[in-house]
């Protein structure tokens, strides 16, 4: 009880706190200190390539022109990248997060990177879930959480917005893997009643 004590007055003469202060200061550091690292990928699992159990039916994507190959769904005893090749912005809004079997796909600048790994962030309920399944530059370059802001469009971004952008960018280069690119909407042409052909996208 004496030792208790004489440990008592130490951290208040040491500390200046009161020992319930001092501890729950010592207890609160503990749980940001592992919040923060919970944020990071362990060195271990830095190049573990993503994985999904559906089957390629399942998706709505067309592979025909794809340049990275086949879309590849594999299994847990087959651990390889999925690699979507081009996909069109309206097909990358399926993977949002919404759906579990799913990786939760972001794209910047034309790039898509699988962000599941950062669920906790990306996924459903996350700080950053509006981003999931979309096209985000402009969103970040202005770090703006505006609906309006989320797409791709870089026009009239000045030169501390695009490279807000660029780093943004080399963060998502350093810590998720690149699955594929977006590519443009097929345009499609109709006919009209007198006979002219339209494109609409």
């Amino acid at each position: 009880m004496e030792l208790y004590l004489r440990m008592m007055e130490e951290i208040t003469l040491y500390t200046g706190l009161s020992p319930t202060a001092f501890f729950t200061i010592a207890a609160l550091m503990v749980v940001v200190y592992r919040t923060v690292c919970g944020m990071f990928v362990a060195p271990e699992d830095f190049n573990k390539p993503p994985t999904i159990t559906a089957s390629a039916s399942a998706t709505n994507i067309n592979i025909s022109n794809n340049s990275f190959g086949n879309l590849n769904f594999n299994d847990s005893t087959n651990e390889k990248p999925v690699h979507l090749g081009d996909v069109t912005e309206q097909q990358l809004r399926a993977y949002d997060g919404s759906d579990p079997n799913k990786p939760i796909l972001m794209a910047i600048k034309g790039q898509i990177y699988d962000v599941s790994t950062s669920k906790m962030f990306y996924g459903p309920g996350g700080s950053y879930a509006m981003f999931a399944g979309r096209e985000a530059s402009r969103a970040l370059a202005l770090l703006s959480f505006k609906p309006q802001d989320i797409n791709g469009n870089l026009e009239g971004l000045d030169a501390s917005e695009l490279e807000i952008l660029q780093d943004w960018e080399d963060k998502f280069e350093e810590k998720y893997v690149k699955v594929g690119q977006l590519v443009p909407e097929p345009m499609r042409t109709e006919n009209t009643q007198s006979g002219d052909k339209f494109k609409e996208s």
